[in-house]
């Protein structure tokens, strides 16, 4: 999908969470807490790095990285709008506001 809407990318990851949820109730009796996505979001960022590492030829993992490389940085975004939303933090408001700060620094 070209040029998605942020705020539609929000409310899949959203909807995509809660369904997630429903298979934890189910096999575990109880929804991940808001610290357990969190910790799952750093183990995917840690994998990014490692991954990174492989693509750019400072480790050895063989294989293709690309695509898994993609999955996971895509699934680092998704982790982050989600702890956004499990929070109560406007994602959209807060990287405008960050994207903004950011362009008044140059």
């Amino acid at each position: 999908m070209k040029d998605m809407n942020f705020s539609d990318v929000v409310e899949r990851s959203v909807q995509i969470r809660k369904l997630y949820q429903q298979l934890e109730r189910q096999h575990h009796g109880s929804e991940w807490t808001v610290e357990e996505d969190a910790l799952a979001f750093l183990t995917d960022a840690g994998l990014v790095g490692r991954l990174t590492m492989c693509q750019q030829e400072r480790w050895p993992k063989g294989g293709n990285t690309v695509s898994e490389l993609e999955h996971k940085l895509s699934e680092c975004i998704w982790w982050l709008i989600v702890l956004a939303e499990r929070m109560n933090i406007d994602i959209n408001e807060s990287l405008d506001q960050f994207l903004s700060k950011l362009e008044k620094q140059f």
